[in-house]
């Protein structure tokens, strides 16, 4: 990658490294000698140990734990301490995988039939409005005010309507936001994920055309749309076979087994092919939830993922060009990356508002949803980082290289404010209030004739009601012998000469 850099700095990362003195120079040595595998496990050390280190800190500061993971990448990556080599960074090449198909497959979990059912054609067009309008701005700026390489152009515009769902789903959990503005927000970060991914197909496809100089033709296009819907059915496929191997007699262990042998598979087929497992892994967490129902697998892999994930974000910091930041690079012309990535951010917010604002508008939303709505579409790091990592990979190079940075220096802001953001936008639209006639709106009555206070406290409570989490599960062993011991304590104590027994002792 052709970078200027300033005065003084042709000091590589690899020859700073051996002019550090003191205890790190001692790290450097005894990684330098060790053998591959002890280099790999005590890097991997490393990056848990520090990334747990610093969730400390970017907790007290507010902060989500993906910032901490992506700033400790960058401090012992190769342009601080340089405390990962080389070949570690790029044998872990395969977490970008893993981590998409994780984060893909809990995004089908919102896929649910009856929730589409009740606003599907309403966040369709939520979902169609704020993702053109955030790739369109984008477009208008990468293409026509900053002039960058139209692969580059290209791939940041998919990108932009793209929304990770990540962040919002961690704060609607911690909240318990609920009603009609968490139910429009949840199916559209959901559609908007799907739409951005078809049009990032196309567009890697036509990066790697411009990159390799091949001829355009209507199968460059067609081609990736139409293997990401083949992925599409293969998703679903796998979802029904994990439902078909899901028996109620296996153990907790090994239903997470099973799970995670199943969603591994599926991106090593995805890689074979060379087609994103993104897709596919959301099709497969879609057919399982809506034929099964069963959404505690979903909290399994959200337990078992988080070591994943951090080792995944902490890569992608390790993968930063420091020294790119405040630098040029052929691939983005004169303007430094760091401009292009803030930029791109505010632009891209811009467009997810004020496109949500008019889905929500031709919709006829609430007010308040549609006035809302728009920040709670601004957070973009997991995916977008992930789907950054696999186009880098792909196109190579310098565009490779300026493209991930972009999207990490973006990402890295986003984490700063999008939580913020989308935390205020919950709590400002009621989703966050103990109200009842917020959490559950008015029921929808008669043309012209309203309904009475106790038909909509009654309609309020049903909807409650049908809400509430239902015990399909036969007790365990331990909680029928709670039970039986229970019972027959109170059999015991309402026996007569138990009653006789307890009058006499108040009678003295």
């Amino acid at each position: 990658m052709h970078i200027t850099r300033a005065a003084g700095a042709n000091i590589t990362p690899r020859k700073a490294r051996h002019q550090r003195g003191g205890f790190m120079k001692i790290i450097h040595r005894l990684l330098d000698g060790a053998s591959p595998s002890a280099s790999v496990i005590i890097a991997v050390a490393f990056m848990l140990i520090f990334g747990f280190l610093m969730t400390r800190i970017t907790k007290k500061l507010k902060l989500p734990n993906v910032t901490a993971y992506i700033l400790v990448g960058i401090l012992i990556g190769p342009f601080v301490l340089d405390l990962v080599p080389a070949t570690v960074i790029e044998g872990m090449d395969f977490l970008s995988d893993i981590a998409v198909a994780l984060i893909a497959f809990s995004t089908g979990e919102f896929f649910r039939v009856s929730m589409l059912r009740r606003n599907g054609a309403k966040a369709v067009l939520i979902a169609m409005a704020e993702a053109a309008a955030a790739a369109l701005l984008v477009f208008l700026l990468t293409h026509f005010v900053l002039g960058l390489r139209p692969e580059i152009s290209a791939v940041l515009t998919a990108l932009a309507a793209i929304t990770a769902p990540t962040s919002t789903m961690m704060i609607i959990r911690q909240t318990g936001a609920k009603g009609e503005f968490v139910d429009t927000l949840l199916p559209a970060i959901a559609l908007d994920e799907l739409i951005g991914l078809l049009g990032y197909s196309a567009a890697v496809s036509f990066a790697l055309m411009r990159v390799s100089s091949r001829s355009f033709g209507v199968m460059t296009v067609l081609f990736p749309i139409l293997s990401n819907l083949a992925s599409l059915l293969l998703g679903g496929i796998f979802g029904a076979l994990l439902m078909l191997m899901m028996k109620k007699k296996h153990s907790t262990d090994n239903r997470l087994i099973i799970a995670l042998s199943l969603l591994f598979a599926f991106c090593g087929v995805c890689a074979l092919f060379d087609v994103s497992p993104l897709l596919g892994c959301m099709s497969m967490g879609t057919v399982y939830i809506n034929l099964t129902g069963d959404d505690k697998l979903f909290k399994q892999i959200n337990y078992f993922s988080p070591p994943i994930m951090l080792l995944f974000f902490v890569r992608s910091g390790l993968n930063f060009r420091l020294d790119a930041i405040t630098a040029s690079s052929a691939a983005v012309g004169k303007v430094p990356l760091l401009a292009v990535a803030l930029l791109y951010a505010l632009v891209r917010m811009i467009g997810k508002y004020a496109g949500a604002f008019l889905g929500c508008h031709l919709t006829h939303a609430s007010k308040k949803t549609r006035t809302w709505l728009g920040l709670s579409l601004v957070p973009q790091a997991g995916v977008t980082i992930g789907l950054a990592a696999l186009a880098a990979r792909s196109i190579g190079g310098e565009s490779g290289e300026a493209l991930q940075t972009v999207i990490l220096t973006s990402g890295i802001f986003y984490e700063l404010i999008g939580p913020a953001l989308s935390k205020l936008a919950l709590s400002m639209s009621g989703a966050c209030s103990n109200k009842l006639e917020d959490l559950v709106p008015a029921p929808e009555t008669a043309e012209g004739v309203p309904a009475s206070p106790l038909e909509m406290l009654i309609a309020r409570i049903q909807v409650i009601q049908r809400e509430l989490p239902r015990h399909e599960n036969e007790p365990s062993e331990e909680e029928k012998a709670f039970s039986e011991a229970a019972e027959e304590e109170y059999a015991a104590l309402s026996s007569p000469v138990a009653r006789r027994n307890k009058s006499r002792f108040f009678r003295q």
